[in-house]
């Protein structure tokens, strides 16, 4: 017979509480300062690493659902923070880029997530941080190719 679930022992479970814990943390600084909730960083914070991105890709690399990026999206384009443009190839595609306004916003908040990143860390040797960093992404490598249990 398998294990009992326990659930706060399980791992997903365990690995979902921190992030959420870790994002609404950080949420409290943009969402008072800027109004932001935490998709429209989420996207201001992609379009700052990745510009040009449709919204559609927006969505895959941030494995965020299609809805929220594409609510995101408006409340951004609304408050003049992304731009929005239409492909010439293909009229449906839009590419999104920050504004001026999207820049000011992503270059005063990737600070404080990196000294807030830096701060959760503090507790970590150099050694057990890289090691993290490793078995996050062999986890990560192992939940892509497992199928549904």
């Amino acid at each position: 017979m398998d294990k009992e679930l326990i659930l706060e022992d399980f791992l997903p479970y365990r690995l979902s509480i921190l992030s959420n814990t870790v994002s609404s943390r950080i949420a409290q600084a943009y969402e008072k300062r800027f109004g932001l909730s935490i998709p429209e960083w989420r996207v201001i914070a992609i379009l700052g690493r990745f510009p040009g991105l449709s919204a559609v890709e927006v969505a895959e690399r941030t494995l965020m659902d299609k809805v929220a990026v594409s609510r995101a999206v408006t409340k951004l384009v609304k408050s003049g923070r992304i731009d929005r443009e239409f492909a010439d190839a293909d009229r449906r595609r839009s590419i999104l880029n920050l504004s001026e306004e999207g820049r000011r916003v992503h270059n005063e908040i990737a600070p404080l997530a990196l000294r807030f990143e830096r701060d959760l860390l503090e507790g970590l040797s150099p050694e057990e941080t890289e090691t993290l960093n490793t078995i996050m992404d062999r986890l990560l490598k192992r939940a892509r190719v497992l199928g549904n249990p």
